[in-house]
């Protein structure tokens, strides 16, 4: 058998799950409440009044939260989509990637909704050939219920690929590279540092980014209500408006939150080390790095004031020191006051 004749085949076999079911009866593990409705917003800075109150909603774009399974997953999950990706495991397409949702909403729902739903596999592609490699799409299709009422459909889908040869390739590279590096770091601290992470640039926050590259610390504010926010998304939590324009942040702050890290171990960080959640100056939060104090003294309400500093040749990255740090600093061992 040749191997276009191989892929038809297999594509036929895929086509055949098409309308049968990933899941029967599910039962969502908590109903819509009230301090999971609080948490979402807080998390995403949403201060929209109908989330709140006595005739408070959750926000649509919540319904997947209330169908998910948690570590222990769902009963009625069905054999169909594991065998699904099984069949494209076998054929080479051992990677998988998000790409995308839909989600429609018949009804809001409220407090105290207890939901009910179903998966269905809607759709499997043709064979698609993609940067990341070649493979198939699969959506899933989830219908949501109250009381046997429709409440909601959520559409989810993702690309179960082969990894392109040459992008395997430079991510095993990269990564042998820089577990190298650590190791050689580890062994003698006058090595090279292995490389950070590199942040994940795209259209919404590339301005974002830019911003940092010119030593400016950037916020969105919305043009039609004037409330900042961030990170940069394309509208506005609090009225929905989609035009924006920047303002430059004077990067003084308090600590709001932070988290220690002790493991596990990330190419380019020594542990332990401190991230905080600034809230700045202007209304909006911000996670970054802490510099110029031990990861055991940072504190809840600590002043801060955001800089930059450049963690090798290609990245810049912005980090927050106490307002109080008075040591001499320069571009590589500390972070200067943000440029206006």
């Amino acid at each position: 058998m040749s191997d276009e004749q191989a892929r038809d085949e297999l594509g036929e076999r895929l086509k055949a799950f098409e309308g049968r079911p990933a899941g029967l009866a599910g039962v969502g593990k908590d109903p819509v409440n009230a301090p999971m409705i609080r948490h979402w917003c807080e998390a995403l800075g949403d201060t929209h009044p109908a989330y709140t109150g006595p005739d408070a909603i959750a926000p649509p774009t919540m319904l997947q939260v209330w169908t998910m399974g948690g570590l222990s997953g769902h009963p009625g999950r069905t054999g169909a989509y594991e065998e699904l990706l099984g069949l494209l495991d076998a054929a080479g397409c051992t990677a998988v990637v998000a790409t995308d949702c839909e989600q429609e909403y018949p009804r809001p729902l409220r407090p105290g909704d207890e939901v009910a739903f179903d998966t269905v596999i809607e759709e499997v592609s043709g064979r698609k050939t993609t940067r990341l490699g070649t493979g198939y799409f699969i959506t899933t299709r989830t219908e949501v219920r109250v009381a046997g009422e429709p409440a909601g459909v959520h559409r989810f889908r993702i690309l179960k690929y082969a990894p392109a040869p040459r992008r395997s390739q430079e991510l095993r590279q990269h990564r042998q590279g820089s577990e190298s590096r650590q190791s050689r770091h580890r062994q003698d601290p006058e090595s090279p540092r292995p490389l950070r992470p590199r942040p994940v640039v795209n259209r919404d926050n590339a301005g974002f980014w830019q911003g940092v590259a010119e030593r400016r610390l950037l916020i969105q504010r919305c043009t039609a209500c004037g409330t900042p926010r961030h990170p940069w998304l394309p509208g506005c939590n609090a009225c929905g408006g989609l035009g924006w324009d920047t303002v430059e942040a004077s990067g003084e702050g308090t600590v709001y939150s932070y988290v220690v890290v002790h493991h596990p171990p990330v190419p380019g960080f020594d542990l332990p080390y401190a991230v905080v959640l600034v809230e700045l100056a202007e209304g909006v939060r911000m996670v970054g790095n802490v510099v110029g104090v031990p990861y055991d003294e940072v504190r809840i309400g600590m002043p801060v004031r955001a800089g930059f500093r450049r963690v090798d040749e290609e990245l810049t990255l912005p980090v927050f020191q106490p307002v109080t740090e008075t040591a001499p600093m320069t571009e590589t061992t500390a972070v200067p006051a943000v440029e206006r």
